[in-house]
């Protein structure tokens, strides 16, 4: 295997319900249109979500996978050095080898910290 793009599930290429578990949301179009091209362009994409440790939602997110034309993605939870990007509602850019966030992202955390740099 190559490298490879993640791409969040909930929150990021379907609409969140705010539930863990349960039914996956509408796929949010923009994104969608994102990865199809990726694939099409042969870019391997993976679903990066936690929704992966459980075979029933697993089986949940390929149906839906099939439903929206992306029936060949793997789903996984685990990183790899072959990872290149991950695209994640969540996500938190850090600035490499640092420890710090990058510009954009700094005071984005919902989570107070004290640092000096």
């Amino acid at each position: 295997m190559g490298k490879w793009i993640g791409v969040d599930l909930d929150g990021t290429l379907a609409e969140s319900n705010g539930k863990p578990e349960g039914t996956i949301g509408k796929p949010l179009k923009p994104m969608l249109d994102r990865v199809q091209e990726w694939v099409q362009a042969g870019q391997e994409v993976r679903i990066f979500t936690a929704r992966a440790d459980s075979p029933l939602e697993r089986l949940k997110i390929q149906r839906w996978l099939e439903k929206y034309g992306l029936g060949n993605l793997a789903v996984t939870n685990k990183k790899d050095w072959e990872m290149q990007e991950l695209w994640d509602d969540r996500a938190i850019r850090m600035k490499p080898n640092k420890g710090e966030p990058c510009g954009e992202c700094e005071g984005k955390s919902k989570f107070s910290y004290s640092c000096c740099y």
